[in-house]
């Protein structure tokens, strides 16, 4: 077994349980943990021994999403590009790694992955845990595409599973929800006590160990295969296409003010910037004033 640097690999109950392990990051998704992600789920698709993958977060936090904290050099505006960028170039560089082939990896593994969500889900975190052939969340879980106000693309997923009207209320302003809001609007199977929910979560990888491992493969096919014949994937690819024109879509007098925080007050003085004109929430802890 590959030798895990970002995240614990423990087989167990005729499953595996894959946990994001950055804690003090949030479990944030840096390059080297999504590869070491998907090297784990390579594993235990090749595993016989392992029927169903559990995925979950250490700590406070499922994941907090792709990681923000690298450095980034001086922007040149008007159009808010890294200094001597050509629009050109970040265009490439936004599409050397499309997030569907990394999605579409786990949609089509033979095997479950159900997600087990606890704290904070959000970014990339959240298309993470909705791309999930099965996801439950605990009682303290809060989701959101945060990234949206500050010029960023959502993911198609969230409508895929939420429906047009709700999917597209927090894809357009990157607004938290709480797990039963995520229950109501359908991103999640259920809600459950944090304390129960990988015990929880096993308890379905040993119900689907009852079942012939080929026939769940079969099954969990006209679910994935069905819902791609139906325009996923030809949704996923125009998602990415998209993406690259979120990203460059920023307005000076909007973005600017952000990346000026973040070079004077570091990663939390761009999230105070970013988010602070949105609270409060309108659910999860940040939706009352932190004097409650």
């Amino acid at each position: 077994m590959p030798d895990f640097k970002n995240l614990l690999y423990e087989k167990q109950r005729n499953g595996v349980l894959i946990t994001l392990n950055r804690p003090e990051a949030l479990n944030s998704i840096s390059r080297e943990m999504e590869d070491e992600m998907h090297s784990a789920l390579d594993e235990a698709e090749a595993d016989p021994e392992i029927r169903a993958i559990v995925l979950t977060g250490a700590g406070r936090a499922f994941s907090a999403g792709y990681d923000m904290g690298g450095g980034r050099g001086p922007m040149q505006w008007p159009y808010g590009l890294s200094e001597g960028m050509s629009i050109a170039e970040a265009i490439d560089n936004q599409r050397k790694r499309p997030s569907r082939n990394r999605f579409f990896h786990m949609w089509e593994l033979s095997k479950p992955i159900i997600a087990a969500v606890n704290g904070w889900c959000m970014g990339g975190g959240s298309w993470y845990a909705i791309w999930s052939h099965m996801t439950y969340a605990a009682e303290n879980a809060v989701f959101a595409q945060p990234e949206i106000r500050g010029s960023s693309n959502t993911n198609y997923i969230w409508i895929q599973n939420a429906g047009y009207k709700n999917g597209l209320r927090y894809a357009l302003t990157g607004d938290h929800i709480d797990a039963q809001e995520a229950l109501r609007i359908g991103i999640v199977n259920q809600v459950v006590p944090a304390d129960e929910l990988l015990d929880h979560c096993f308890s379905i990888v040993e119900r689907i160990a009852l079942v012939s491992p080929e026939t769940v493969k079969i099954n969990l096919a006209v679910a994935t295969m069905g819902l791609e014949m139906m325009g996923l994937r030809n949704a996923a690819v125009l998602n990415d296409e998209l993406s690259v024109s979120a990203q460059l879509s920023k307005r000076e007098e909007l973005q600017r003010p952000l990346d000026e925080a973040r070079n004077e007050k570091g990663l939390r003085g761009f999230l105070q910037a970013r988010d602070g004109p949105f609270q409060p929430e309108p659910f999860g802890p940040r939706s009352k004033p932190p004097s409650e």
